[in-house]
């Protein structure tokens, strides 16, 4: 009987149910879809670590360094299950070239700003994977491209990469391409390129910068972080690079991926909430419908139970039916949106994981629908039978008294005692907003919720785009960036290049900050510090906390700062050059680089230099882009980009993810938004319809009574959607920065940097001009009917 009676009540309300029934779809495919991302990405990058097994704790070296001090570290360390030294070769990107022999294209990778490290495939750990999941082993004269490149420059098997070196011209053939544990993000700094062990030993010989990875695998991975203190303590490893975790390494490979999963969930929680506001006034305006039907029933002896059961049962076909739709769906978006993960990584197995993730957010979904079905249908038993059957009222007769009180306090002769003239049909409007206020509340939330959603993806996808984004990534804002770092003769390089720089007209503000490695006094002894020396005066650095350095201060970025307990005014004990000196912390800054542990020391570089880098801005009428190409052509070991393009490739895949997420938020607010406001203002009609059948009997056209209908909502749409602007712009900063801090990217306090005229002026306007849209689609039913004949209904 409960089921028979659900079906006939959709049946008899067919637009209503449908509306509803596709915001549920959505909001089930959107926690479903979320739920499956995250667990694919997940298991991807596990996939992944299960055959490439990456070290729990790595430290990149350039320069000399002892092997023994190396194997008698290792011997004191029981904790160390497996180590090895993996020796790299590094070649700027401009001195590889590629060629396709059967169409004569070619191209070069001079764009990318990534070291690129040609390695041997390792024995003990850390492999790097071909396509179908195996370890790689090229035979001479072939090499596997990093699967970053393959997608950027769009590689195929059987391609030419030639390296220029000192001695000529190297040529490998492309045979594959690598899933790299270690490497495969854009946030990493480097790539590799496997080879065999012969190519290397030649590229080596002629002429590329060896670095090393010093690799450890421990007994138990958690004990990563005090292994780290452990080798930093030690003055005889080598610690001229950069120090990363297997936590770090697994959260930079899934962040891309993971914020999309985020994000799809966020907007389906934002649907759920606009689905729960319309199950509530779908169901209390079925109650106040049908109060004489549920009186009838009361008065034949069926207990509030059971009639609750016959109005609930028809949600939980909805719902249920909704869950079901959503999670058949979201197998092919999910599907769609892992293609990039299964590419980069590995393709994750199916494990009952697999299955219980998407499930339990449905179920989740299931259960706080009819939680709040079940909460609105308990106003069946305060229905009393004389009430219901005689006054059509679902109150009983101490909430009667209580409104016909309220209501007598505020009635006057008439509502249009101070009508001085004007806009009649406005004025009947405005009445009808406000003595019914809480029935229309529901259409200004769906629309503030809506513009939320649309609006915060793109927030944080403009502010990763936006050129003043290098504050957060710890550089200065510039129009270009020049890097010198793969040179045999770096110091050579840099007395050419910053006289050159100094004196080129085309340039303004230009900063010179030498890359050093200090040391400085930990809990348990001297670690090492990787710090940018130079003047910072004017540097245009935004800092968090504090000011930039002067002399004998030093800034600290975020991460660093909560490692040693540093705060402004507070004084570390660093090593330079083998001498101990004291700093004052002058300034906290954010920072996602170097793994977001970074320091900067003003004055000038102390014992070994391992790298410069060179900001500045280009005069009026001055091409950024010409000029990097220029100095690129000029100095072949530096390596010149726009401020832009350097920021574009380092948050490739996080911006990546930010553009899908933004773009499926856009048409989930637009689709849902259309059709909550035809559900809402069709059920108001239906409500209205002895209202509009008086005014009509009074004289008011059908298009005077559209006009009404389209007024009120327009005053509904937009306080709506200018208020959900408001709360995304202030509300969901703080928001989205906690979930952004909590990442452990570096970044404590996000300021969004939003386009103005697209989330304030284009996307309200989308809205409105969607919502009304609708609603004059609703009220052509008011032109076309013959409403006087609703006061006889």
């Amino acid at each position: 009987m409960i089921l028979k009676y659900a079906f006939n009540d959709l049946r008899r309300n067919p637009g209503v149910n449908l509306a509803l029934l596709v915001v549920l779809v959505l909001s089930s495919f959107l926690m479903a879809t979320g739920a499956m991302v995250m667990e694919r990405t997940v298991g991807a990058v596990n996939a992944l670590f299960a055959v490439a097994q990456p070290p729990h704790f790595l430290q990149m070296h350039r320069g000399d360094y002892d092997e023994d001090a190396l194997a008698a570290f290792a011997a004191e360390h029981p904790e160390i299950d497996a180590w090895l030294i993996e020796e790299m070769v590094g070649y700027n990107s401009a001195a590889l070239t590629w060629e396709r022999p059967s169409t004569g294209e070619s191209g070069d990778l001079s764009e990318s700003l990534i070291d690129n490290l040609f390695v041997t495939q390792n024995t003990e750990f850390d492999f790097l994977l071909d396509g179908t999941g195996e370890i790689a082993h090229p035979a001479a004269g072939e090499v596997f491209v990093p699967v970053a490149y393959q997608q950027r420059f769009a590689l195929k098997n059987g391609d030419e990469l030639r390296v220029q070196t000192n001695t000529g011209t190297e040529t490998f053939t492309v045979v594959g391409f690598v899933r790299d544990s270690q490497m495969a993000s854009s946030l990493s700094s480097a790539t590799r390129f496997l080879i065999s062990d012969a190519d290397f030993e030649q590229l080596r010989a002629a002429g590329g910068i060896p670095e090393i990875i010093v690799e450890y695998r421990l007994t138990d991975p958690t004990l990563a972080n005090d292994f780290q203190n452990s080798y930093e303590a030690n003055e005889s490893m080598p610690k001229n690079g950069q120090a990363v975790t297997g936590d770090m390494i697994r959260i930079i490979n899934a962040i891309s991926d993971g914020l999309v999963a985020v994000a799809l969930m966020f907007a389906s929680l934002l649907l759920i909430a606009i689905a729960l506001l319309n199950v509530r006034f779908v169901i209390r305006g079925t109650l106040y419908d049908q109060v004489r039907q549920i009186g009838a029933m009361k008065a034949i002896g069926l207990p509030n139970r059971t009639i609750s059961s016959l109005y609930l049962s028809k949600y939980a076909v909805m719902t249920v039916s909704a869950a079901v739709v959503g999670g058949v769906l979201a197998v092919f978006a999910t599907h769609a949106l892992t293609s990039g993960i299964q590419a980069n990584y590995s393709a994750a197995p199916v494990t009952a994981a697999t299955v219980l993730a998407p499930v339990l957010a449905l179920i989740a979904v299931v259960i706080i629908v009819l939680g709040i079905a079940r909460g609105v249908l308990r106003a069946i038993n305060r229905i009393e039978v004389v009430n219901a059957l005689v006054h059509g009222s679902t109150l009983d007769e101490r909430q009667a008294a209580k409104r016909a009180k309220r209501r007598a306090r505020r009635v006057r002769r008439s509502a249009f005692e101070g009508y001085r003239g004007g806009n009649i049909n406005r004025r009947l409007a405005l009445i009808d907003l406000r003595a019914e206020v809480g029935q229309w509340v529901l259409l200004p939330l769906v629309f503030l919720l809506a513009a939320v959603l649309m609006t915060l993806p793109t927030n944080l996808l403009t502010t990763f785009q936006s050129p003043k984004f290098v504050t957060y990534m710890g550089a200065p804002e510039a129009d270009l960036r020049i890097d010198l770092q793969f040179s045999s003769d770096i110091d050579r390089v840099h007395d050419e290049l910053s006289p050159a720089l100094a004196a080129d007209d085309r340039l303004n503000n230009v900063h010179e900050f030498a890359n050093e490695l200090a040391e400085i006094e930990g809990a348990e002894g001297w670690e090492a510090l990787r710090v940018e020396v130079g003047d910072y005066s004017g540097d245009g650095i935004e800092y968090l906390h504090g000011q930039q350095p002067a002399a004998g201060e030093i800034a600290l970025s975020v991460l660093n700062a909560d490692e040693y307990g540093a705060a402004v005014g507070d004084t570390l004990t660093l090593r330079r050059g083998g001498e101990v000196v004291t700093a004052t912390v002058s300034g906290i800054y954010q920072d996602v680089t170097s793994g977001g542990r970074t320091a900067k020391l003003h004055g000038d570089p102390v014992g070994a230099v391992t790298g410069y880098v060179y900001y500045a801005t280009v005069t009026q009428g001055q091409d950024a882009n010409e000029v990097a190409s220029d100095y690129d052509a000029r100095f072949a070991d530096a390596t010149a980009v726009p401020m832009h393009e350097y920021v574009q490739q380092t948050l490739s895949y996080v911006t990546d993810a930010f553009t899908r997420a933004a773009v499926i938020a856009l048409a989930f607010a637009i689709g849902v938004v259309a059709l909550i406001t035809s559900l809402f203002l069709g059920l108001r009609l239906s409500r209205e319809r002895r209202r509009s059948g008086a005014l009509s009997a009074l004289g008011f056209s059908g298009a005077e009574l559209a006009w009404q209908l389209r007024f009120k909502a327009g005053v509904s749409i937009v306080l709506g959607g200018v208020v959900g602007v408001i709360l995304a712009a202030s509300l969901g900063e703080l928001l989205v920065g906690a979930a952004i801090s909590a990442s452990g990217l570096g970044i404590a306090s996000l300021k969004f940097i939003p386009n103005p005229l697209l989330v304030y002026v284009a996307y309200p306007l989308l809205l409105i001009i969607t919502g009304m849209v609708a609603a004059s689609l609703v009220a052509r039913q008011l032109r076309r009917n013959d409403t006087s004949a609703w006061l006889r209904a």
